[in-house]
Parts: structure tokens; C-alpha cells; sequence
């Protein structure tokens, strides 16, 4: 069983991503923040295959913070270096795909389009 943990402060698209995570046949651990995101990480390292984590959401100080979700990758990948990770955001924003990916993000996804992201997964850890 592959485990992806989704780290989303918005309830609703958190809830919708989990859902299409679930039917694809993955585990699914989610957290709302960059703290949380750590923590539920920190207690299943082990388990957990990919990450996904939202670009713009609560800091470690539990206050909204744009790129939130590039501290959160960098703590990750800390814990795990060789962790794959996608970074969503709302927005089709290239520069932000550059900065991703220097950051050590697999890749980058815009949000709305969740069997894209199924597909994106399937293919990070296929090693395509």
C-alpha cells in the first residue's frame, strides 16, 4: 500500500484530494498545516511514500505564510532525504514551478485537476 501525506489548510479541497487519493488505492495521512505536516510525518516517516503540500498555508507558527509549503518540503526532506514531493498550489505560476523544484519538489500541480494529480503520483513513484 503506497502512503501520501496531503498537507492542505483548506478543508474542502483537502477533503476532495483525500477522497480521490483513497479511490486510487493509496493511504492517505492529512494534516492542515506546516507544524501538523511535520508532526503526523515525524510519527510515520517510515510509511509515508510521497508528499503533497500545499505552496501557501499555516507556518510552523500557525500563521498564514506564502510558500509555507516549501519550509514544510525543506523539514521534510531533513527527516527523509530521498522523499518525493509535490507542491500544489491555485495558481499556474512558473516561477514558483522553478522555485519548487530547486527546493527539491519532485514536481509542482495546480490545483482543480485531481485524477491529474493521481497520474502525477502513480508516475513520481513508478520512477518515470
Amino acid at each position: 500500500m503506497t502512503t501520501v501525506l496531503l498537507v492542505d489548510d483548506e478543508r474542502l479541497i483537502q477533503r476532495s484530494l483525500e477522497k480521490t487519493l483513497l479511490r486510487a488505492g493509496f493511504d492517505v495521512l492529512t494534516a492542515s498545516d506546516c507544524k501538523d505536516g511535520s508532526e503526523v510525518f515525524s510519527l510515520n516517516a517510515s510509511a509515508v511514500d510521497i508528499a503533497v503540500l500545499d505552496l501557501n498555508m499555516p507556518g510552523f507558527d500557525g500563521m498564514p505564510k506564502p510558500d509555507a509549503g516549501f519550509d514544510l518540503l525543506v523539514d521534510l526532506k531533513k527527516q527523509k532525504p530521498n522523499l518525493p514531493v509535490v507542491i500544489l498550489t491555485a495558481y499556474d505560476e512558473v516561477n514558483k514551478a522553478k522555485d519548487a523544484v530547486s527546493n527539491g519538489a519532485n514536481a509542482f500541480f495546480v490545483k482543480g485537476r485531481e485524477q491529474g494529480l493521481v497520474e502525477l503520483i502513480q508516475k513520481i513513484l513508478s520512477g518515470n
